[in-house]
């Protein structure tokens, strides 16, 4: 007769929530002309999505009611309509003695503050924020004002929840099975000479990498490398428009799948170079590269360099940086600097239909 078994069978799920982050930031040239608006009115930012919903800043110079009338109140509005979306929020005034002005590093941290849930349906107006936001008298003569302009950034974080899905139990005896290590072991390849079997030269500089990961990675390359107008093994790939720094960040997205870290560049400086990096993605066919650049793009513009972004953006199709940079220009009292910019005679030459479409897209928002 057998002996019976002991079968033990482990099984997990998990639940984990699904998170889109975004950051916006509210310019308000000229504040002290708002000085005296009245308690209960506001300023409003222009509409900006995240989590696929928009979303805008609202500012009450005066306080959003007369028991808060010393106080400047700040409120995130959800602006889409017939929905329910839990976030969490930050907002705060931009302290402009710092050229370029940089956001604290705990800007970003939610942990004070427990998610909220934005509730738009049956026509409800919902926003959340501050009615005692800072006092008007620090505000005064303060940091916050330069060349009487202040600005509000907002961090916003939207949550999804979703079903639990069932996943390995990650236990076998007293053994817990190790997370995975793909990305960590294809980042240690990045500038390795061994194994590699490709050689790129951009400008005097030389890059070797691994054909087979830069093909599995880019259709461009794999074209390049296994079709029929491939080039010869052994070959040194000449670059010819590309600077160093920009491959050497192709590269870095290729095996890392994240961009290079940039911290040592100025507000310029990265914004450049995102834009390279856009260039250098859209040649490749690098969607998820070239989507990310566009994504950071949109934040990072200003008067100085927009026309020249807007310009980019035309040129290999980024609808959505397209659209943030004419909301931008259209939001302006002023676009003297606009037109000052390095950037916009170019733009007038390359795209001049552009000028249609602010046009249109400003005349609908004045309807709205």
């Amino acid at each position: 007769m057998a002996t019976p078994q002991n079968t033990q069978v482990l099984t997990a799920s998990v639940c984990v929530p699904e998170t889109v982050h975004g950051t916006h930031s509210f310019k308000i040239d000229k504040y002290g002309l708002y000085r005296g608006l009245g308690v209960g009115n506001c300023i409003q930012s222009a509409n900006f999505t995240v989590g696929g919903h928009e979303w805008c800043i609202r500012l009450y110079p005066d306080g959003y009611n007369e028991a808060n009338k010393d106080y400047v109140s700040v409120f995130l509005e959800l602006k889409t309509k017939n929905i329910e979306v839990r976030a969490m929020y930050n907002l705060m005034l931009v302290n402009q003695a710092i050229q370029p002005p940089v956001l604290p590093s705990n800007f970003a941290n939610f942990s004070d503050r427990p998610p909220v849930v934005f509730d738009t349906r049956n026509d409800k107006l919902e926003a959340w924020g501050f009615v005692a936001f800072k006092k008007k008298c620090e505000i005064e003569g303060s940091s916050y004002i330069l060349d009487d302009s202040i600005t509000v950034a907002c961090n916003l974080t939207i949550i999804t929840l979703k079903d639990a899905k069932e996943v390995d139990a990650g236990l076998i005896g007293d053994n817990q099975v190790p997370p995975s290590e793909l990305v960590a072991n294809l980042s240690k390849l990045l500038g390795c000479t061994k194994g590699a079997d490709v050689c790129f030269k951009v400008q005097n500089e030389v890059f070797h990498a691994h054909e087979i990961i830069l093909a599995m990675r880019s259709p461009v390359f794999w074209a390049e490398f296994y079709g029929p107008m491939r080039f010869k093994h052994g070959n040194v790939k000449n670059i010819e428009d590309m600077q160093p720094g920009v491959f050497i960040g192709l590269l870095h997205f290729i095996y890392t799948d994240s961009l290079p870290p940039m911290k040592d560049l100025n507000a310029g400086g990265y914004e450049e170079m995102l834009r390279h990096l856009l260039v250098a993605a859209d040649k490749y066919a690098m969607k998820r590269m070239k989507s990310i650049c566009e994504g950071k793009l949109c934040q990072r513009f200003d008067q100085e360099t927009v026309a020249t972004t807007l310009a980019l953006a035309v040129h290999y199709n980024c609808s959505m940086l397209k659209d943030a940079c004419i909301k931008f220009i259209n939001s302006l009292s002023n676009v003297d600097g606009v037109v000052a910019s390095k950037g916009y005679q170019h733009l007038k030459r390359a795209c001049p239909t552009i000028f249609v479409d602010m046009w249109e897209m400003a005349t609908k928002a004045r309807k709205v």
